[in-house]
């Protein structure tokens, strides 16, 4: 896995033989000084890589270089349906906190999207 930094933030890449399986990161949620330790993450794989494990071992590292750099609030925001997400979040302790109907818009059609927080 590498990791490097984007204000003050962990990104994570895992690649194999040159190949990108996935990354995790985290970006400010807020710009103002209130918000400071609260952060949105977010979690990508390949498609053939879910269910690998991968997305757990990159999202538990992710966790951990936030609780080192002292944030406090994680975000994760859920394109919904997407039942292997919320297991993932919710397997890492995450708890549901919002639900916004046609918020987004992917692959051409409106979207719900869910927002899941876990208190580091």
């Amino acid at each position: 896995m590498k990791e490097v930094e984007r204000d003050g933030n962990p990104w994570l890449l895992a690649e194999e033989n040159g190949t990108v399986l996935g990354y995790a990161y985290a970006a400010k949620w807020k710009s103002r000084c209130a918000y400071r330790d609260a952060v949105e993450s977010a979690v990508y794989l390949k498609e053939d890589a879910s269910g690998s494990g991968l997305g757990s071992a990159l999202y538990a590292k992710l966790l951990e270089e936030l609780r080192v750099r002292g944030r406090h609030f994680v975000l994760g925001g859920i394109a919904l349906p997407n039942d292997a997400s919320v297991r993932l979040h919710e397997k890492l302790g995450f708890k549901k906190a919002a639900h916004f109907h046609e918020i987004g818009f992917k692959f051409g059609e409106r979207i719900d999207v869910g927002y899941w927080e876990l208190l580091l």
